[in-house]
């Protein structure tokens, strides 16, 4: 059953509460779901963090039945870095996985989107709809041009995962002139499957549904997989230019944006 949306909240983390619920439920997601691991994950208080928390924005979706005393009030999280604020700490942490060179020269307002979690009893009800439209009004609040980031595959056998990284290359690659590049040593090719031996199907069924909601956005990807071993992952770059959305979902970003 869907937990009921009555009890459930999104707002960037107010304080330092909200921010080690959302790194708790990241090391549940990324640590103890998905095998993951990283340099400054703290295993023995089960928190999942790197460099980069005290710079981004926090995206939380709360659960307000439960008390932040016990650090799990957050269920949804995702992390928000503004390309001015990436500037002034030096990176994004995509440039660890891919050239970002065609994004900082296009000179078009950046935002990288990252950590996406849902706690497994909130999945495919209403939690991620209202992280959705909170991103939303983010992005329209701040005139962001292009969104970014990187999404997974579990796992970091490619071979396994020809269909759907063969499907993306084929159909949804990035325009040359906005497409990042995946970096070596982490870089594997995409096209593993030829255009006609493709099974849409296969394909389909084995994409993450964060991806195929990306690309309902009218998302586009880089060139080339990056396996994060660390993370147990195959990483795939994501790109939505709000310039280029469908129509339909344009209409539902300015129809927020006009509602406010």
């Amino acid at each position: 059953m869907t937990p009921d949306s009555t009890y459930l909240e999104t707002r960037l983390a107010t304080d330092q509460a909200d921010l080690l619920s959302a790194q708790r439920l990241r090391y549940r997601v990324f640590v103890e779901e998905l095998g993951g691991d990283g340099a400054l994950v703290d295993h023995q208080n089960r928190l999942e963090r790197d460099e980069f928390d005290e710079v981004v924005d926090h995206l939380v979706l709360v659960d307000t039945r439960r008390p932040t005393a016990d650090l799990d009030h957050v269920v949804g999280a995702y992390r928000l870095l503004p390309g001015e604020r990436a500037s002034g700490f030096g990176r994004f942490y995509c440039d660890a996985e891919y050239d970002l060179d065609p994004l900082r020269r296009s000179d078009r307002s950046l935002l990288e989107l990252g950590r996406s979690c849902v706690d497994p009893a909130f999945r495919g009800g209403a939690g991620m709809f209202l992280l959705w439209n909170a991103l939303a009004d983010y992005v329209l609040e701040r005139e962001i041009q292009l969104l970014f980031g990187v999404a997974s595959f579990h796992g970091t056998d490619v071979d396994a995962l020809a269909q759907p990284l063969s499907w993306l290359h084929h159909h949804h690659l990035a325009a040359p002139a906005l497409r990042p590049v995946a970096r070596a040593p982490g870089h594997h090719r995409m096209d593993l499957i030829a255009p006609d031996a493709l099974d849409r199907r296969a394909a389909m069924t084995g994409m993450p549904p964060l991806i195929k909601a990306y690309l309902r956005l009218g998302g586009t990807i880089g060139e080339g997989a990056f396996v994060d071993h660390d993370f147990n992952t195959t990483d795939v770059f994501l790109l939505v230019d709000t310039a280029a959305m469908s129509a339909k979902h344009k209409k539902f970003y300015e129809a927020r944006w006009q509602a406010q």
